[in-house]
């Protein structure tokens, strides 16, 4: 599912125009000399099995939290927006939303938001 994330938001022009390679899985920018946009993918909770036929599984679901980075509220904002669009609207995801900060120390702006999706088992049919 990560990969997957990752391709989707890499093919798109507006996350290159203000992230570019700053699309990282699990590491976190440094805060102490921070410029520009990062975003962040955390698996929470991966391949929990679900949706049972005849004692079998059928499906894995995933939740990723995708926390975004900013030196700019505006950036911020308009990456998290193109971020929904390109998974939820675009392809099906499911959206939880979480913590908006601004951290007055360091005047980093960070939203966090978790998608989740049901990826139904290419295999079923040959248990």
């Amino acid at each position: 599912m990560l990969d997957y994330m990752y391709s989707l938001l890499m093919a798109d022009s507006v996350i290159d125009e203000y992230v570019g390679n700053r699309i990282k899985f699990y590491e976190y920018p440094p805060t102490g000399d921070f410029s520009g946009t990062y975003v962040v993918f955390d698996p929470i909770d991966t391949n929990q099995i679900g949706d049972y036929a005849d004692g079998i599984y059928l499906t894995e679901d995933s939740l990723v939290q995708v926390d975004i980075w900013s030196d700019n509220r505006k950036t911020r904002d308009l990456v998290a927006k193109r971020i929904r669009k390109i998974l939820v609207d675009d392809n099906g995801f499911s959206e939880t939303t979480g913590p908006d900060e601004w951290d007055k120390d360091t005047g980093i702006f960070r939203i966090a938001r978790r998608y989740g999706e049901k990826v139904y088992r290419e295999d079923y049919d040959r248990l």
